[in-house]
């Protein structure tokens, strides 16, 4: 993690100057969306989380639309060990079982979900709080998952993993309308009223595309995307990401990340960048600066 800046020690003509290197951008992405993932340290480190929800309430108030999915994979993993079971994964997906589902609604949809909107409304913004469930807008299906290097239908049962059928923009954008900040829990539900555990990239990405977002942020707790000399690459085309997953050099976790990245850029959002949510006021150096703090998978 960087170094706290300490403002009083900044020159008044070096904050003139970035202020005025933010203005740009701010004219260019005045009043499009942007979709953020908030997950991993910045959302467990006291520091970070202050600085993530200040940065999200100056994004509202110079004129941007960010819309935050929030993961929640620690505070689950800490529930699910006071009550005695250890979570499992299989190709980055969480297998759910019924008991399982009742802890990760509890804490995605009640303890991450509130404190996220309480630390962003202390900082003077309007967040609302929102599960898929609500107003069913993120309708879900029961995911089936294709057994790596199986013949074609040979699927594994990860339990109440869900994947998108549909998403009802509508509620966002009546949120959007009224200055609201959407803090949304990836949870979906499915025709009967299942619950459905659905990875937050992909809400993400997906919620990116029906928005017709100008930028898909995903925080992570890398620097962003890697080779395999552990050097970062900065930017990125949809065709080198296939061939970073082909060759093996993007695995586990990064593939739901990936996943989602790529098909955002492929269906409509300009561009994907994949940060180091373990720096300070990542966010505004992403997007209002000439420094960012990742890679950028550009649509074309």
């Amino acid at each position: 993690m960087s170094p706290s800046l300490d403002t009083d020690q900044v020159t008044p003509a070096l904050k003139a100057e970035i202020l005025a290197e933010a203005l740009p951008y701010i004219k260019r992405f005045f009043d499009k969306t942007i979709v953020i993932k908030y997950g991993g340290n910045a959302m467990t480190d006291a520091r970070l989380k202050d600085c993530f929800a200040r940065d999200v309430v100056l994004l509202k108030l110079v004129g941007l639309n960010p819309v935050v999915v929030h993961g929640g994979g620690p505070q689950i993993e800490t529930l699910l060990a006071r009550v005695g079971k250890k979570g499992e994964f299989i190709q980055g997906m969480r297998v759910t079982d019924a008991e399982t589902m009742e802890v990760v609604e509890m804490v995605l949809g009640g303890q991450v979900n509130k404190e996220i909107v309480s630390l962003i409304n202390q900082h003077g913004g309007k967040a609302v709080g929102l599960t898929g469930k609500d107003a069913s807008f993120i309708r879900a299906k029961k995911l089936m998952m294709q057994k790596k290097d199986a013949p074609p239908g040979d699927v594994v049962d990860v339990g109440q993993v869900g994947e998108i059928t549909q998403i009802d923009p509508s509620l966002i954008a009546f949120l959007d309308q009224g200055d609201f900040i959407p803090v949304i829990a990836p949870i979906g539900v499915g025709e009967n009223g299942e619950t459905y555990n659905i990875n937050a990239d992909v809400v993400a990405g997906k919620l990116a595309e029906i928005l017709k977002a100008e930028k898909l942020v995903l925080l992570t707790n890398t620097p962003g995307v890697l080779d395999k000399d552990g050097n970062l690459l900065t930017g990125l085309t949809p065709r080198q990401i296939d061939g970073l997953v082909e060759d093996g050099t993007l695995s586990g976790g990064m593939l739901p990340k990936i996943s989602s990245a790529l098909d955002a850029a492929r269906n409509g959002v300009k561009s994907v960048h994949i940060i180091d949510g373990r720096v300070e006021h990542c966010l505004l150096l992403e997007i209002l600066t000439d420094h960012g703090v990742g890679t950028m998978i550009k649509s074309k």
